[in-house]
């Protein structure tokens, strides 16, 4: 059996006979998770190992797991900093904060491996441009090479800890005040100025072998009529052709308010696969799933299916009682917690990331 391309979420802390059916349908290839699906860490582990242990290649098992106000879980987990803290620490001291950024990323993939997740939807490559309430804090700078070289070093982290990255949201959502989990967000600019700013930290993580990415509910005018999630433009011309991604497209989730240009739920996820996704996310509503899986017909094409066998996460030798033994991880949860999370950045840290207005990116 093959991965299809669909990503759902499940009910609670257990399967129940509903999901079970969901996840075992052909479409499906993914799920992702969220705090309602969280108790412990020992819940947290037989939960995917049910759900690897539905199929075979097993479903893919991913989080929205950044840091700061976007962390799906918390009790026994290293609480990871918003990512402008770290820009922050960029500002005086670069090397540092590379250090910094490389041990985050190091923490936040072994203890999610740890507990059977394949990987998270980060790092954000948003500029912040100060005006986003949505993106925030969750960028790590105004300047495109701090955001590369903070990114390039949080990337190394995940893989040294078993897991891949996922760039988002490209080509740039950092400029527009509108959320596009609540409304349909217009970037008014030309081309050229998203090229020159919003593009360079995509580009260069592609550069450095990204393996996802994921595009934004937003609609760049100038460039195409259509969100860059639903553009051919935007997915095949500009990020596959001119930029030589290789890795896979994940939508973002089309219950939000910014993807319902494209029609109802099966319109949405046709116009996002026909862009060139390889994956589309369906958060929050149950209902909408089974509309998706009744109603959508797609041949997987074999060059989808390699790349998202590549999303699996990597062994990790480490159980959680060994990781705790590890010197060098209780040296990076150190370092982590050393960098300050601010009390107001926990404040929404519950549902807010990739997927629907409850829990979105």
């Amino acid at each position: 059996m093959t991965l299809g391309p669909v990503m759902l979420d499940v009910l609670g802390t257990e399967l129940t006979d509903e999901d079970r059916k969901r996840l075992k349908h052909s479409l499906v290839g993914g799920v992702i998770l969220f705090s309602r699906n969280y108790a412990s860490q020992a819940q947290l582990a037989r939960l995917t190992a049910e759900i690897h242990a539905l199929r075979n290649p097993h479903l893919l098992i991913a989080v929205d797991h950044e840091g700061g106000r976007v962390q799906r879980f918390r009790d026994g987990f290293t609480r990871l900093p918003p990512m402008r803290e770290l820009g922050m620490i960029w500002d005086r001291h670069p090397s540092r904060a590379k250090t910094l950024a490389h041990q985050t990323g190091w923490v936040l993939a072994a203890e999610l491996r740890a507990s059977g997740v394949d990987f998270s939807f980060t790092p954000v490559l948003d500029i912040d441009f100060g005006q986003s309430g949505v993106i925030g804090d969750r960028a790590f700078h105004r300047e495109p090479q701090a955001i590369s070289e903070l990114a390039h070093s949080l990337i190394q982290g995940l893989k040294q800890g078993g897991m891949a990255a996922v760039g988002k949201h490209f080509p740039g959502h950092g400029f527009v005040r509108a959320d596009s989990h609540l409304e349909i967000p217009l970037d008014e600019r030309d081309y050229a100025d998203i090229e020159a700013e919003d593009l360079l930290p995509f580009q260069q993580m592609i550069e450095y072998g990204l393996a996802a990415m994921m595009p934004a509910h937003v609609i760049y005018p100038k460039v195409d009529s259509q969100p860059a999630g639903f553009s051919k433009i935007w997915l095949k011309d500009i990020l596959r052709n001119e930029l030589n991604f290789n890795g896979v497209i994940f939508s973002d989730d089309l219950s939000m308010e910014g993807a319902s240009v494209a029609g109802n739920v099966v319109q949405r996820a046709e116009a996002a696969l026909h862009a060139g996704c390889d994956m589309v996310l369906v958060c929050n509503k149950p209902e909408s799933a089974d509309k998706l899986l009744a109603g959508l017909k797609w041949e997987m094409p074999a060059t989808s299916m390699a790349r998202l066998i590549r999303m699996h996460g990597k062994p990790h030798p480490e159980s959680w009682a060994k990781l705790h033994e590890d010197p060098h991880y209780v040296a990076a949860v150190h370092a982590v917690g050393s960098i300050g999370v601010r009390s107001g950045d926990l404040l929404l840290a519950g549902e807010l990331g990739t997927c629907g207005t409850s829990g979105n990116n």
